[in-house]
């Protein structure tokens, strides 16, 4: 057994796929399953029931994951450090992003800093706030930004610089295209084109259409605003999008309108794992951009 054997382990339980896994990690799929085959046949037990899909633990995989992912964490923190040293404080950061952060507010920040540190290669990973908490969690981010605060806070550090309301952003010619302000309520019968359940604005949504005592009708999920954008603009449904950028639209082509109190805030935070160790690359990311939203 090596350290491969679990990180592919780990790949194949966090993708529920051997293939998306293989695809994840630039292998083959056979070689992927033969890493797996190798190591059921090491520990003499079987890991994956493969015959439901996604995958599924079995009772022994469930017993190994967590000292696995512990295992990986503890080489990954080895490997870093001595990076550090090695490459004379060169490094990479990978950086899990949801697309809300990633097409607005993130890419003046990265800029400075490549200015500044031109030897520091960005690595960014397009997720839902889900999917980037739990890539901090076990290692394969080394930093990530939410748009809420994280959910475990006895494992997370995080930094939050951000809190917009939502608005609501409909059709001119929708019937509420008027008014000042809206309650969820009003949005009963109203189609949605919702964000993927990976994010985390996806269960903030339901929760407050839930208080105002009906379920979300969806027409669509989606990770991309142009798209969201462009259903709304096609007068096919509703969406809702941070107040920053609604103020961006031509009220002619699309009309956003506050909630009342109490609204839905996105709240931008930046995470990274307490216990991992932090490259040098990562934590001059952290100071740098801890100084810019200071002075700003």
């Amino acid at each position: 057994m090596n350290i491969h054997h679990l990180e592919y382990f780990l790949e194949v339980i966090r993708q529920g796929s051997f293939s998306k896994a293989a695809s994840t990690l630039y292998i083959t799929q056979p070689s992927i399953s033969k890493m797996i085959q190798n190591l059921e046949d090491e520990l003499g037990v079987v890991l994956i029931n493969r015959n439901v899909k996604p995958l599924e633990l079995t009772d022994a995989g469930q017993a190994i994951v967590e000292q696995a992912q512990q295992i990986v964490t503890l080489v990954q923190n080895l490997t870093v450090k001595l990076d550090d040293v090695i490459q004379l404080k060169k490094g990479k950061i990978r950086l899990g992003v949801p697309p809300i952060a990633a097409s607005s507010i993130l890419p003046p920040i990265l800029g400075e800093f490549k200015k500044n540190y031109s030897n520091i290669e960005l690595q960014l990973v397009e997720y839902g706030s889900k999917k980037v908490e739990l890539g901090v969690y076990d290692g394969t981010l080394d930093i990530g930004i939410v748009c809420t605060t994280p959910t475990k806070t006895d494992t997370f550090e995080f930094l939050s610089f951000i809190e917009d309301p939502l608005k609501v952003i409909i059709h001119p010619e929708h019937p509420l295209a008027n008014n000042k302000q809206i309650d969820f309520a009003d949005l009963r019968d109203e189609s949605f084109v919702l964000y993927r359940e990976d994010f985390s604005l996806y269960d903030h949504i339901h929760n407050r259409c839930k208080l105002a005592g009906f379920q979300p009708k969806i027409i669509c999920e989606t990770s991309q605003r142009e798209f969201m954008t462009q259903m709304v603009a096609a007068n096919l449904g509703v969406a809702l999008l941070p107040g920053k950028i609604c103020d961006q639209f031509d009220p002619k082509t699309i009309v956003s309108i506050p909630f009342n109190d109490p609204q839905i805030l996105l709240q931008l935070s930046i995470i990274w794992h307490k216990d991992r160790y932090l490259s040098f690359a990562a934590r001059q990311w952290l100071q740098f951009v801890s100084k810019l939203l200071s002075a700003a």
